[in-house]
């Protein structure tokens, strides 16, 4: 991973817009709790994380039975808790680790497994990765338009099927601010208003990158719905508890959130 890692700090000296958004994304989340210089440095790795995921994926996805070797699954025994249901799962997630691994190494196992996902600006690299993902019988569902996006969300489900969700980008208007970092957060509402309406479980699962550059994807315990005195109250109640599952990872391993992204760009009204 020599390679990766200097492309990464080459990458980071040169590639000004992207560096700006990581420091000023780190110093929204951490700036009251760690050192500039320790802010710098966590930028700096998230910069290698993302250039050894890029390898990775152009790698191993054209040699699945490399999975095995590289990714382990660790509290499986709560997915298939949640798939005995037989009302699907909603796997959340974030843009965390190289969590299109993940995706196929749920697929390898056996799992019929599904991504909701924007489809990206450029539609030959779409294409191209598209076609790694039906290779390895990863289905793709994209976020928009919105309305074939839900039906065929509820279909996967109502299969018993596994829907991929990351929840941790800024959603706008569309989402409802919870606390993230202690700042508010334009978040998607999706996983919780799909699992009301189904009765699928919600999983929380992340892939973590260990010290010798293998894997290890961790799912959570099923959570647990609150109630609420309205369903808005209730969906806002879980998607902050999510939220804050989401947050305890990034905290635990920083260097492998995406932070070039502006999570906080929206902003509440008043």
């Amino acid at each position: 991973m020599i390679l990766p890692r200097g492309v990464a700090l080459l990458g980071y000296t040169i590639a000004g817009k992207q560096r700006r958004i990581a420091l000023e994304s780190l110093t929204i989340a951490f700036g009251q709790e760690k050192p500039r210089a320790q802010i710098k440095q966590i930028a700096k790795d998230c910069f290698v994380s993302i250039a050894k995921s890029g390898v990775e994926i152009l790698y191993l996805l054209g040699k699945p039975e490399l999975f095995k070797k590289y990714i382990v699954l660790s509290g499986q025994e709560y997915l298939e808790t949640a798939l005995a249901k037989k009302k699907g799962v909603v796997l959340v997630s974030a843009h965390f680790g190289n969590f299109p691994l993940l995706l196929g190494k749920l697929s390898i196992e056996g799992y019929k497994i599904t991504t909701i996902m924007r489809p990206m600006k450029d539609k030959k690299t779409e294409g191209f990765f598209r076609g790694k993902r039906n290779k390895l019988n990863i289905q793709t569902i994209y976020s928009q338009p919105r309305n074939v996006c839900v039906e065929n969300t509820l279909r996967m489900l109502r299969q018993n099927g596994m829907v991929f969700i990351p929840m941790d980008q800024n959603f706008g208007s569309a989402g409802v601010f919870v606390d993230f970092f202690g700042t508010k957060a334009a978040t998607a509402t999706g996983p919780v208003v799909l699992a009301r309406r189904t009765g699928a479980a919600i999983i929380p699962c992340f892939i973590v990158r260990q010290q010798d550059n293998s894997h290890k994807v961790i799912f959570e315990p099923e959570l647990a719905l609150e109630e609420g005195k309205t369903p808005e109250e209730a969906v806002f109640v879980n998607t902050q508890k999510l939220t804050g599952i989401i947050e305890s990872y990034i905290r635990r391993y920083p260097a492998q959130w995406s932070w070039i992204h502006r999570r906080w760009k929206s902003k509440p009204s008043g």
